[in-house]
C-alpha cells in the first residue's frame, strides 16, 4: 500500500470520524469546509485516498465514500502526548496535578520537541477554526514568532492567543472581535500550537 501524506491522513481521520458520528459519510463540500480548502481540492484528497486503497468511491460521489477495513497501514508508528487540561493559577504546566491522561498521535505528529496537549475553552479564538471543546497540541517552546498561536501564561493566567511582538511590549490577540487583545510586558510562552484535533461524536 502506497503512503498517506499528513493532510491526507487529516482527511480520512476525518472522514473516519465524521461517519462514526452520522453514520453516512460527509459530502465534499463538508470536507472542504472543515480544511478550508476549495472543494476540488477536497476531491483531489479524496481521489488520492481511493488510488492509495484507503477509501472506495462509488460513481465518484461523496456520499459513497467508503473506508476500506484493511486501509491501515500497519506500520504506522504512534506517540502518546499528555493531556495537561486547565491550569490552575500559578502551577506548573508539567506537573503531575495537571495530568489528564494522554492522547495518541502519528509519531509524524510530535517530531521537533516535547508535546503536550490542552482542551480548549470558549471562543476566543473561533476564526482561527479552533473552537470550544477541540484538543490543541503544542510544542513546548518559551519562544514565538510574530502570526504563531501560543498557549501563554500572562498574571498567573494561562490563555490560547496569536503572539506578536512589539516595540515595548507582546500583543496577545485573539481570534474573536468580541475579545480585546491583551497588551503586557510580562508574558511567559509555554508551547505553539501545532496540531487540533476535534471531535464528531
Amino acid at each position: 500500500m502506497k503512503s498517506i501524506t499528513r493532510r491526507q491522513r487529516e482527511v480520512l481521520d476525518y472522514i473516519k470520524a465524521y461517519i462514526t458520528g452520522h453514520k453516512f459519510p460527509p459530502t465534499f463540500r463538508e470536507i472542504s469546509e472543515n480544511f478550508s480548502i476549495s472543494v476540488k481540492g477536497a476531491y483531489d484528497h479524496v481521489k488520492a485516498l481511493e488510488r492509495k486503497g484507503f477509501i472506495q468511491l462509488n460513481n465518484n460521489r461523496s456520499r459513497t465514500i467508503e473506508v476500506l477495513d484493511n486501509a491501515e497501514q500497519d506500520d504506522i508508528t504512534t506517540a502518546e502526548v499528555p493531556i495537561l487540561g486547565k491550569v490552575a493559577a500559578g502551577r506548573p504546566l508539567f506537573t503531575e496535578e495537571n495530568y489528564e491522561g494522554t492522547i495518541r498521535l502519528p509519531s509524524e505528529y510530535t517530531r521537533g520537541g516535547k508535546n503536550f496537549a490542552l482542551n480548549v475553552q470558549g471562543d476566543s479564538m473561533r476564526d482561527a477554526g479552533i473552537h470550544d471543546g477541540d484538543i490543541a497540541v503544542f510544542v513546548h517552546q518559551n519562544v514565538a514568532d510574530n502570526g504563531d498561536i501560543v498557549v501563554a501564561m500572562v498574571d498567573e493566567a494561562m490563555t490560547l492567543k496569536r503572539f506578536y511582538k512589539e516595540k515595548n511590549r507582546v500583543k496577545l490577540q485573539a481570534e474573536n472581535p468580541e475579545y480585546p487583545p491583551i497588551y503586557t510586558r510580562d508574558v511567559r510562552i509555554l508551547g505553539r500550537l501545532t496540531h487540533l484535533i476535534r471531535s464528531y461524536v
